[in-house]
């Protein structure tokens, strides 16, 4: 299983919070969209790293594997997997 760290969170016009949790060297991800109300609801927090099944990641898109591997990475040197961010 991928461990995937947050290089990415944007907040759209329909009350959606999106997160992209990618790979270290950049070249998969996994997107996930949650309502701002739910996210306030869960007894989950959303933390710096997930691990999920190999299915269940996207290539990156070449012009964005870069910046998502420098992300990836110092969201890795800066916290634990599992603290909440």
């Amino acid at each position: 299983m991928p461990r995937l760290w947050l290089v990415e969170r944007e907040y759209d016009d329909r009350n959606l919070i999106s997160f992209v949790y990618a790979t270290t060297d950049g070249t998969k991800q996994l997107r996930k969209e949650l309502s701002a109300t739910l996210l306030q609801q869960r007894s989950e927090p959303i933390t710096a790293a997930i691990e999920v099944d190999e299915d269940d990641v996207a290539p990156v898109d070449p012009d964005q594997q870069e910046r998502y591997a420098t992300e990836a990475k110092s969201v890795a040197e800066n916290n634990e997997p599992d603290e909440p961010i």
